[in-house]
């Protein structure tokens, strides 16, 4: 995470995360969703924050997911069917199912597919949002499988040279084990940043970069700009009627087209082959949500263990690489998440204190546990 975008320490409410967990799943069961599915949406965001994955964690997902249930936008106890199936592929109905919890079973069908033929690719369509899609594609690498997931959904980001927005942020996300060396994990936004950072922006006071955001024509803003203060769904919502994201690279000079081009491959991979409609194509308005989900069985290509050897060599070498002036250290990608992980299950996981008074709030108004400050 940026430091623009982390909570400034006068704001800044310690949670504890047993604590956290326990409200959230609190939250989900008042909702309607079952107990064991609450259990797993809870573990997608309360894990999102510990490794300090902000914008996909309760500070922005929770409210919108609670006022989606309430509004009968998602179903709390969908009745999702696999609709299409071959031994190692098949394709879900979510039923307008949550993918924060859908995804993680959407994930280990797929790696049961994967130790049974090699690799297992499920998709996924008609669901709601997914949280960070990491979460799911860790959970391949936890099962000794390398883990692939990508999202598409929603109409935010323009096209290369265009004027009106075609794709969603559509991210993608690889994990994969080591032997010794944290996992890797690599889960990012095809836009040049993530829809999820204006909430997050708008809440520590911070602005976008040049070359994160256009202008109505489609002319990329080259200068820092400042968003509401205090953004939430429907602010945002008029906001970027006003301004469109721009796809990884800001500029076709600074090579937009490369993350055009990453955003049309999840709509193939997580659209087209659930066979719905494009996201750009389609003008229902629906809760914004189509899925994949792929697991390689390590062991159908190479030797485990030469594998997970051959992992840590390289992501040892990673971080002995010489840093460049003014900076301590390389990382690789899930190594910050990893030690920000081991910190926030000590002390507390830190909140802003806007989302503190939201859960101060739905805590009374549902009646659930309040959380447990540190």
């Amino acid at each position: 995470m940026l430091e623009r975008f982390k909570v400034p320490l006068e704001d800044e409410v310690r949670v504890d995360h047993e604590s956290l967990q326990k409200t959230v799943v609190a939250i989900f069961e008042k909702m309607g969703v079952e107990h064991d599915d609450a259990v797993e949406g809870a573990n997608c965001l309360v894990s999102t924050d510990l490794r300090g994955v902000e914008t996909h964690g309760v500070s922005n997902m929770l409210r919108i997911y609670v006022d989606m249930f309430n509004k009968g936008q998602l179903s709390a106890r969908p009745d999702w069917k696999i609709v299409k199936e071959f031994p190692g592929t098949a394709t879900i109905d979510a039923d307008r199912g949550l993918a924060v919890i859908l995804g993680p079973k959407a994930m280990r069908l797929a790696i049961e597919k994967a130790r049974r033929v090699g690799v297992g690719v499920v998709t996924m369509f008609n669901a709601g949002h997914s949280g960070a899609i990491g979460h799911h594609a860790m959970l391949a690498a936890e099962a000794d499988m390398v883990g692939m997931t990508a999202t598409a959904g929603g109409k935010r980001v323009l096209p290369t040279f265009g004027a009106e927005p075609r794709l969603g942020t559509n991210p993608i996300a690889i994990a994969a084990p080591a032997r010794s060396q944290p996992y890797l994990l690599f889960d990012a936004a095809t836009s040049a940043v993530a829809g999820n950072k204006l909430a997050l922006a708008s809440r520590v006071d911070a602005n976008m970069l040049p070359g994160w955001i256009a202008e109505r024509d489609g002319s990329p803003i080259m200068e820092e700009t400042s968003i509401p203060r205090g953004y939430n769904r429907e602010q945002g919502e008029e906001w970027l009627r006003n301004h469109y994201q721009l796809p990884l690279g800001g500029t076709r000079e600074q090579g937009s087209h490369k993350g055009y081009g990453f955003g049309l491959m999840v709509e193939v991979l997580a659209t087209s082959l659930t066979g719905v409609t494009p996201s750009m194509l389609d003008s229902s308005h629906s809760i914004a949500g189509n899925h994949y989900f792929c697991a390689y069985n390590i062991e159908a290509f190479t030797d485990l263990e030469t594998f997970k050897d051959n992992m840590d060599k390289m992501l040892q070498m990673l971080k002995d690489t010489k840093p460049a002036s003014g900076h301590e250290r390389v990382l690789y990608p899930g190594l910050s998440e990893y030690e920000e992980e081991k910190d926030r299950r000590a002390n507390g996981i830190p909140l802003h204190k806007e989302v503190i008074e939201w859960f101060d709030f739905i805590s009374k108004e549902l009646t659930v546990p309040a959380l447990k400050t540190i």
